[in-house]
């Protein structure tokens, strides 16, 4: 498995808080997040990057000011997070590199996309203490998954070369052959398969959905050995979330890193309403998030 370098590992600690555990608040979503903000496809179609980066801005004062890292987009959230200090000086910055969206092909595959111009060395320019990359990957299938990989392994290959920190992200999706029973049958195996992709091409830190059961979670974290991996969300309800994360920390996890499962009914174009709603439902839930880490991280009592 591939090891941290000085750096590398100097990053990852910043992207964790003082128990060791990575808790990151991601809002780098752009088309998702106009959705949430409203259902009609007219008015989705006037939100700007800029209101989508005020947005961001509240969560990351509001919310990712009490995690220890927050993960946005270069296209709405950087450089004004940094440049009109919006961001907390204690709250580390991951920059994601995709693109919103996918491209398909005739059989269905998705294809990742890359945001143009953003390279390992932009994300420091940006202020980042490292970034995050995420493709999608369908294991069992591996003509799916050339495109994805290439792009993988070209950034990959960047980070290791500015000697910067990089988050590996995957996602699956079903096939359109596929029934929705068929699909979560397959879950496990996917996001297992999908974790030893991204190993095998050098991921040093992954980001990857609920593996499914506490068997696959303790299956990824062989898989992973040295390498940390954090559960991500999905937009899951919190209850199901705190449930997955207290699974996935019990089976090897080092962390969480969430976005829409604290934030999803918060936001609001009406930005009064956004803070309000971060500090009374998003925050209570991150301390309850927070808390189940604490519990799989403290120290054992040892008896006398």
């Amino acid at each position: 498995m591939a090891r941290m370098t000085t750096a590398e590992l100097r990053g990852y600690h910043q992207i964790c808080g003082s128990d060791g555990a990575m808790m990151v608040i991601a809002c780098d979503q752009r088309g998702s997040m106009r959705s949430l903000l409203t259902p009609d496809k007219d008015e989705q179609a006037k939100i700007d990057n800029d209101m989508l980066g005020d947005v961001k801005a509240d969560i990351t004062r509001y919310l990712a000011s009490k995690a220890s890292c927050v993960l946005v987009d270069p296209i709405c959230a950087v450089p004004n997070l940094v440049d009109k200090g919006l961001i907390d000086r204690g709250t580390a910055l991951l920059i994601g590199l995709d693109a919103s969206g996918w491209d398909t092909t005739p059989e269905g595959y998705r294809l990742s996309k890359l945001v143009d111009g953003i390279t390992a060395r932009r994300v420091r320019e940006l202020g980042g203490t490292g970034g995050k990359i995420m493709v999608y990957l369908r294991s069992d299938t591996p003509a799916a998954n050339t495109h994805n990989i290439a792009i993988l392994d070209q950034v990959i290959a960047d980070f290791v070369k500015e000697d910067l920190l990089l988050v590996v992200e995957f996602l699956t999706y079903a096939l359109e052959s596929e029934t929705p029973e068929a699909y979560a049958a397959k879950i496990p195996e996917l996001i297992q398969g999908g974790s030893k992709i991204c190993l095998d091409r050098g991921s040093k830190v992954l980001k990857i959905p609920y593996p499914g059961s506490a068997e696959s979670c303790a299956a990824v974290t062989k898989l992973a050995g040295d390498v940390p991996w954090a559960v991500l969300s999905a937009g899951v309800n919190h209850e199901t979330f705190l449930s997955q994360v207290d699974i996935a920390m019990e089976s090897g996890a080092s962390g969480v890193i969430a976005g829409r499962s604290l934030w999803k009914d918060c936001i609001s174009l009406d930005r009064a309403v956004t803070r309000q709603r971060l500090e009374t439902i998003a925050v209570p839930r991150l301390r309850e998030i927070q808390a189940v880490i604490a519990r799989h991280r403290a120290p054992a009592v040892k008896v006398a």
